[in-house]
């Protein structure tokens, strides 16, 4: 019988999440070609102009609110 005192045993702390080097370059290179595929259409059919500006406003407004709902959720 051992007379020393059960400790639990606890798992060891997880390190932080690190961000990928390559999902970011992914991510850079992918935002680059939406990019220009969108500088594209306004270039060679301008009557899009208008709606492809609309839709870019609509998904500003929302990644910002995303951003900031992320933000505070990881608080």
């Amino acid at each position: 019988m051992s007379t020393g005192t059960n400790q639990p045993q606890q798992p060891p702390a997880a390190p932080p999440p690190a961000t990928d080097p390559v999902l970011l370059l992914v991510l850079g290179i992918v935002i680059a070609f939406v990019l220009g595929a969108t500088l594209y259409l306004c270039l060679a059919h301008p009557s899009l102009t208008g709606p492809i500006g609309a839709v870019c406003g609509v998904a500003s407004a929302l990644i910002a609110a995303l951003a900031v709902a992320f933000a505070l959720r990881r608080r």
